[in-house]
């Protein structure tokens, strides 16, 4: 609401109908980045499409709408997520940035189309089911990238989507779109019918604001369940600070760095300790089979320690590698030695005590072209353009193993996310719905340097948190690391690019929200609606009275 009145002034000022389409552009891209985190202008969202919304109706060649509807989104894609090219081939930023953005523009696209064949009411509708399901998709084929979710919006914001239980981030996804609808609609008629701006505000602007202010409303009133002090656990937390560029992979220091990891964890330990924390792949950066785990020196290490914490367990990531017998089916996607024995890498996060029982979890949601090579069974050339980040390059596996890690001395069953797995709403909460009662992510976030990607990764755990009701505990190698109580709450942020380690009281939580237990039902909707609507579109190209009259007024 405050957002439409800060920037109708500024429509005044130049007149719609001789705004430039490139102004339009420019505008509704900067304003999506300004709202984006961790820019504190996060109202600026519900204006953010009203542009886009213009140009829709304003523009009538399509190839003429799709350049500037891809240039907005372009727009906002470089400005939010430039630091993806950050890296050792700065083209891979552009092109990830430039394919997000085309892949953007389907929606819009696709809306357009939809106007030419419903009322206008219902192609509103459509763009939102368009979008939907969009979004779905790209949390599930293998060019994902969700870190743009337009309800990840609101990450910096926990007070406003204490809902976000109930529908996860695409409710927030469709809050930004209604706004942004309704708020062009009462602007759209106001212009038409000259209102004055008592009249804009007695007829029009209620419709807009009840939109935008009942979900405020009703997160004020919704709040997790209080914790069981009963159930109270501490955790020690290790963010090494270790260069993933110079030092990380380098394999003449693996041994100091097992040395500094230990060295931070017991000068936090105590009796009371029942989890030490390690960021992502801080055992065997270049490989451990994993057959032979509990005869790696890393392991013996790590046990020597356990002796003096006889009910402390460690949760680490390590890079591990899996053969397949001769009995095993091997994915299609598996390595093969010189002998033809099939083989496979893994970002795996294991869980370590003094018992010779190691629990293995892979992670699943592999980041295209770094750890995943798209649809390789299919494009096996594509294998040589894996970025090599240090360790092992290439596509890694993604066989399962263990679901979660588990303590049932403790009751305790943690699902642990790998870095970019912590940004999937659907994965985490399907993870944590088999019965884990606490989260951890462990990442390594040092690859984009001080750039907002690790600012907003920490974020993004905000929402993990709210969604499934549970306590986060985030090690980062190089920051940021903390915990998140499950109301979206951030304790004991460290400092980014230090080395730290603390400790932490967290509470395992049994309860299960309506997200984890029936998934993201709005997504699953909207794709519904978007194979009928699909449907409707080829039907009217042959009955000519399921077409209607796009409305530009």
């Amino acid at each position: 609401m405050s957002a439409f009145l800060i920037f109708a002034p500024v429509f005044d000022v130049y007149p719609i109908m001789k705004l430039s389409f490139f102004l339009c552009s420019v505008i509704s891209g900067l304003l999506l980045w300004l709202a984006w985190p961790t820019m504190p202008f996060t109202p600026l969202v519900f204006v953010g499409f009203m542009p886009l919304l213009y140009l829709t109706e304003k523009i009538h060649h399509r190839g003429k709408y799709f350049g500037w509807i891809f240039f907005s989104l372009l727009i906002w894609n470089v400005a939010t997520t430039w630091w993806v090219g950050n890296t050792t081939v700065p083209a891979s930023g552009v092109f990830a940035n430039s394919f997000n953005a085309l892949l953007m523009s389907v929606p819009w696209v696709a809306y357009k189309g939809s106007r030419r064949r419903l009322p206008e009411t219902m192609s509103y509708f459509a763009l939102i089911v368009f979008w939907l399901t969009f979004e779905l998709i790209h949390q599930t084929w293998e060019l994902s990238w969700p870190w743009l979710v337009l309800g990840n919006a609101f990450a910096m914001r926990p007070g406003w989507i204490q809902w976000y239980q109930f529908t996860g981030a695409s409710g927030g996804t469709l809050w930004v779109l209604l706004a942004n609808i309704t708020l062009y609609q009462a602007w759209k008629r106001a212009r038409i019918y000259d209102m004055s701006w008592s009249q804009l505000l007695r007829k029009e602007i209620w419709k807009p604001a009840a939109v935008i202010l009942l979900p405020l409303l009703c997160s004020a009133f919704i709040h997790p369940s209080p914790d069981d002090p009963a159930r109270n656990i501490g955790v020690v937390v290790v963010q090494p600070n270790i260069d993933p560029y110079d030092e990380k992979f380098t394999a003449s220091s693996a041994t100091e760095q097992l040395e500094k990891f230990i060295r931070l964890s017991e000068t936090k330990a105590d009796s009371n300790t029942r989890y030490f924390v390690w960021p992502e792949t801080a055992l065997f950066p270049n490989g451990a089979w994993e057959h032979q785990l509990n005869y790696q020196p890393e392991v013996q290490a790590i046990r020597r320690m356990l002796l003096r914490y006889p009910k402390a367990k460690v949760i680490t990531g390590a890079v591990t590698m899996k053969q397949y017998r001769e009995t095993e089916e091997a994915p299609v996607s598996a390595r093969r030695m010189e002998d033809g024995t099939p083989w496979e890498p893994f970002n795996t996060a294991l869980q370590i005590d003094t018992s010779q029982n190691i629990q293995v979890y892979h992670k699943y949601e592999l980041v295209p072209g770094v750890e995943l090579t798209p649809y390789v069974r299919y494009l096996s050339f594509m294998q040589q353009l894996a970025l090599d980040f240090g360790g092992i390059s290439g596509s890694y596996g993604r066989t399962p193993a263990a679901t979660m890690l588990t303590n049932p001395a403790d009751s305790i069953s943690i699902f642990p996310t790998i870095c970019y797995e912590s940004v999937f709403s659907d994965y985490v909460a399907a993870g944590v719905k088999p019965g884990a009662n606490l989260l951890m992510v462990i990442t390594n976030d040092g690859w984009w340097g001080r750039t907002e990607g690790h600012r907003q990764h920490l974020q993004y755990a905000r929402i993990r948190a709210i969604e499934t009701r549970k306590w986060v505990v985030r090690s980062a190698n190089t920051g940021i690391s903390a915990v998140v109580d499950p109301a979206g709450n951030i304790h004991q942020p460290q400092p980014y690019w230090e080395e730290a380690v603390f400790k932490a009281t967290v509470t395992p939580r049994q309860e299960q929200t309506f997200y984890v237990r029936n998934g993201d039902l709005l997504s699953k909707g909207a794709v519904i609606f978007c194979i009928l609507l699909l449907v409707h579109a080829f039907i009217s190209r042959f009955i000519p009275g399921l077409r209607h009259a796009e409305n530009n007024a």
